[in-house]
């Protein structure tokens, strides 16, 4: 039993007002990463304005932890940056659909005294720095991307999440799509053997707060973040071979890019190293997982009816926090999956 989880629960429940709990209030609690937590947080407060008989609760614990959670019917429902796998959701102990909520993208932080014009990075590069054979910021294959930058002569310090991660499995699988030696050396996954640097504290904000601190230093978080907490970051050359810096338009463009590869209700689509000019290369879907048989009837219709939201009148909130609506085939595919729910 995971004690904490319960306490985090029974903690909600005990600041609740006393009128709110009731038997016509439904409680749902979704447990996932830290990718999505924004959004996923402005989410739950703009539905619960209009819809007070609904109380929503994120808890950011990480897209392991939403995946188990969910998984043994301990959350109601989940949040995840990984692609669930096929035998993963064959072994969970109920029936569950992974639902894109959002596109999000992962970009290259640094923290570079002195230096204001934004930098460029190659595939070749980030593999580089990562695999630790590309050691300096004035490397050549570093200048050579920057033309007209007067890189200093400083050692990079590179910073990685140390816990498992949603957002280290986008960034490692971009990684082992753009450089053979990275495939082969450490692959991809929430947790990995890095090569090089050092942790970070837990969470997306944790690593962006410790670049922001850390002159000459490099570091990973999804695009939110880098906006929330004013740390520069850069663009990467796509499949096309052009610099592309994310955005919501560039994210949008590697989701469209895909959509053709949605196939009945399986949603599982990487968008990393997407094709397009304008697509943003280490793009990514977040899924949220939803249990189609285990719910209380209640709850199910309330989960049912914030889903419908999240797709039409939730998509609107997304730009403000620097991710991108879902194309709108996406939509209708989804919605008419929510709708069998």
């Amino acid at each position: 039993m995971n004690y904490k989880f319960l306490f985090l629960v029974v903690s909600i429940a005990l600041t609740l007002p006393a009128g709110a709990q009731n038997t016509t209030t439904v409680e749902l609690v979704c447990v996932g990463g830290t990718f999505p937590a924004p959004i996923y947080t402005r989410w739950f407060e703009e539905y619960g304005r209009t819809h007070r008989s609904v109380h929503l609760h994120y808890l950011a614990a990480g897209s392991i932890e939403g995946v188990r959670q969910t998984s043994d019917g301990a959350s109601d429902f989940g949040g995840t940056d990984v692609p669930v796998t096929s035998d993963e959701l064959a072994k969970a102990s109920t029936k569950m659909l992974l639902l894109p909520s959002v596109l999000g993208g992962v970009v290259p932080i640094y923290n570079l005294p002195g230096i204001t014009k934004e930098l460029r990075f190659t595939p070749e590069v980030l593999a580089g720095i990562y695999l630790g054979t590309l050691r300096g910021w004035d490397d050549p294959a570093i200048a050579a991307a920057n033309p007209g930058v007067t890189l200093p002569n400083q050692r990079i310090d590179v910073i990685y999440r140390g816990e498992a991660s949603g957002t280290t499995f986008i960034w490692t699988d971009y990684l082992s799509k753009v450089s053979s030696r990275w495939q082969r050396q450490v692959g991809r996954g929430v947790t990995v053997k890095w090569p090089n640097g050092k942790a970070s504290p837990k969470g997306n904000g944790g690593l962006a707060k410790l670049v922001k601190e850390t002159p000459y230093s490099i570091g990973y978080v999804e695009l939110s973040f880098a906006l929330q907490n004013h740390v520069p970051f850069g663009s990467v050359r796509n499949t096309a071979g052009e610099f592309i810096k994310a955005s919501l338009n560039s994210l949008s463009a590697a989701a469209a890019s895909k959509a053709k590869s949605v196939h009945g209700e399986d949603f599982r689509v990487s968008l990393t190293n997407a094709s397009g000019e304008s697509a943003y290369p280490i793009a990514s879907f977040t899924w949220l997982l939803i249990p189609t048989q285990s719910l209380p009837p209640a709850k199910r219709v309330a989960l049912k009816e914030f889903l419908q939201w999240m797709l039409m009148d939730g998509q609107a909130f997304t730009s403000d926090l620097g991710y991108a609506q879902l194309p709108v085939v996406l939509i209708e595919m989804e919605r008419g999956a929510v709708a069998k729910l």
